[in-house]
């Protein structure tokens, strides 16, 4: 009989030469994909414009300021993913809001402080470049602003089939553009809950959606 060893079958056949197992090299763990999550952009200055100017005509107090820590709880739960807040703020003048800028960051936002020329609307322009960047990203995007300068830079997010884009306003402030785009419109008041008084809002309300008890209070 030769060196190499000779496996027999059930009958005593031989099948032939036994090969030696190689040892195999212990592999590397696969690292998990991070999960999907999603951005909020949040336009400060044009929901406080929204508030000011368009409903109250004063300026706003803090009660009647959105709660921004239910806008991220409420986008957790929409889509049911992590999220990354991103606040927008205009720097132009040198100085930064600190007491705002550390309860932005204590509720888990990114400020994002900038600033330009006099001339430059910088928190429109930096929303308007992270919304071109985020076309190379896989994420979803809620933007919280009412501006329509918006429409175009939304317009191919929207058309990527794999990612959602929705809109957190005041329904009846957002621009048509939006919905023309077809964006979906969550409103801050009603379907966020983001404040802690009502607001004097008179708009159109559905039959269906009316409810004679808020106007007895």
């Amino acid at each position: 009989m030769t060196e190499q060893a000779v496996q027999a079958t059930e009958d005593g056949a031989t099948t032939g030469p036994v090969v030696p197992t190689q040892p195999t090299e212990p592999t590397e763990p696969v690292a998990a994909p991070a999960p999907r999550r999603t951005i909020i952009l949040v336009d400060g200055e044009n929901i406080d414009a929204t508030l000011g100017n368009s409903l109250l005509n004063r300026r706003p107090t803090p009660e009647e300021r959105p709660r921004w820590e239910r806008v991220t709880a409420y986008a957790e739960k929409l889509w049911d993913q992590p999220v990354t807040g991103l606040f927008f703020l205009n720097a132009s003048h040198g100085t930064l809001p600190s007491a705002f800028v550390q309860a932005l960051l204590a509720l888990g936002y990114r400020p994002v402080p900038l600033s330009g020329r006099s001339d430059q609307k910088v928190v429109d322009l930096g929303i308007q470049r992270t919304l071109q960047a985020l076309v190379g990203h896989d994420a979803d995007v809620l933007l919280v602003s009412h501006d329509g300068d918006f429409v175009e830079d939304l317009r191919p997010l929207v058309s990527d089939a794999g990612r959602r884009v929705a809109l957190l306003a005041l329904r009846e402030y957002a621009s048509s553009g939006f919905t023309a785009l077809g964006v979906p419109i969550h409103d801050l008041e009603e379907d966020v809950r983001a404040f802690n008084v009502p607001l004097p809002r008179v708009r159109i309300i559905s039959l269906e959606d009316f409810d004679p008890e808020v106007f007895l209070r």
